[in-house]
């Protein structure tokens, strides 16, 4: 074996030999029903002249005369295809597509962020108004391509060519063919139109109906962030159940009051049978044992000393309460711990999570636990945009 990879490494005849020995025998096998004994014999034992040569193999023929030979049974045997060219480039891309199908759904499946709620540890879509800041600057030309393909920053800049009143033509993005879209509006009399927007468009660039517009002036000013984009670990929970602290992604596919057929990230904090409730102090206890930025996983998550609680910053887990004393009552309002005395036991064989922005995350204090199941993996590897959060996570 070992001088057989030698001789393919050192021999480009060898390396054409094994490549038209493998292309004969896979179109035999394609059109064995449809020849005779004598057209497969005759075949085969071109074929195994190959091999032997290649082996040099006592009595065999010369690699030359070898594969003269098993050109000669192919064109005397063999029913060439129409488009046979053509076929080869599917049958590849088939190929590579199943190869891709199958390491995304055993091994690592890429994953977009969309939302804040994982922030600071992940980042979803991001937005800076740039409006009232004159001196920001728009990249253009290479530096425009580096800032969106590398670093995921979009910058969109739109100058009214006449004064007049915003109005918006369409409230969302319009789809003209896929992956083309475009939005209008109106200043005055005069349409325009931004090609490729992002989502929420006026609520990003703090546009609305009625405001009034000089010549010159910046009319669109926005910098868009790209969400972090991971790969998730669907192989390592074939062989252990996720731990208290990793961040998880589930279906929420039957999961009652989550958008269906998407998937959630959330960092895992009570498990199946457990009793757990959100203190005053911002930690959460289960069954009665408060959880410390000492335990794996909550190193961050508790690491908010004497801060009060932000959007965007790690400040533990907060019940209703502690929300309304901070200024962010609508937390309060569908959360099922409206203080550091409510308690639920979470039901066998499910889990109860929480997004490390708790200022601003829609998790299991709202509604309660989800089955086991449903987990398909872990966080791995942010691969894009290329920023301080790029690589392996393990917090």
């Amino acid at each position: 074996m070992i001088t057989f990879a030698i001789r393919w490494l050192t021999s480009k005849k060898v390396r054409t030999a094994v490549q038209m020995r493998h292309h004969v025998w896979k179109y035999v096998n394609a059109q064995r029903d449809l020849m005779q004994p004598k057209a497969i014999e005759s075949l085969e034992s071109s074929i195994q002249g190959v091999t032997d040569a290649i082996n040099r193999k006592e009595g065999a023929l010369n690699l030359e005369d070898s594969l003269e030979s098993l050109e000669k049974s192919a064109n005397q045997w063999l029913k060439p295809y129409p488009n046979a060219g053509l076929r080869e480039n599917i049958e590849v891309f088939l190929v590579a597509a199943a190869v891709v199908l199958a390491f995304r759904s055993f091994f690592f499946q890429p994953m977009a962020i969309p939302s804040g709620s994982a922030q600071p540890t992940f980042f979803g879509i991001t937005e800076e108004n740039l409006r009232y800041k004159p001196d920001a600057e728009i990249p253009s030309g290479l530096k425009k391509i580096y800032f969106s393909w590398i670093k995921g920053e979009k910058y969109y800049q739109v100058k009214a060519k006449n004064s007049g009143t915003f109005r918006t033509i369409d409230t969302k993005p319009v789809s003209i063919i896929p992956f083309i879209s475009k939005q209008r509006f109106m200043i005055g009399s005069q349409k325009y139109t931004l090609w490729f927007p992002p989502d929420s468009l006026w609520k990003r660039a703090s546009l609305q109906n009625g405001m009034e517009f000089k010549e010159g002036d910046d009319i669109i000013k926005l910098k868009v962030v790209s969400g972090d984009h991971l790969f998730v670990d669907r192989f390592t929970y074939n062989f252990r159940r996720p731990d208290r602290g990793e961040t998880i992604v589930f279906k929420s596919t039957g999961v009652p009051k989550l958008t269906q057929n998407t998937h959630y990230i959330k960092r895992l904090v009570g498990l199946g049978g457990e009793k757990i409730r959100i203190g005053d102090d911002r930690h959460a206890y289960i069954d009665g044992t408060r959880l410390e930025a000492s335990d794996p996983g909550f190193e961050m998550v508790y690491s908010f000393g004497n801060r009060p609680p932000k959007d965007s910053l790690y400040s533990g887990h907060v019940n209703g309460k502690i929300a309304i004393e901070n200024n962010y009552p609508h937390l309060a309002m569908n959360s099922q711990f409206p203080d550091g005395n409510s308690e639920y036991k979470i039901r066998d064989n499910h889990y109860f999570v929480m997004g490390d922005n708790t200022m601003n995350s829609y998790d299991s204090r709202n509604w309660l636990d989800f089955p086991r199941k449903k987990v398909i993996g872990k966080q791995f590897f942010v691969f894009w945009p290329i920023s301080d959060r790029f690589g392996w996570h393990n917090k």
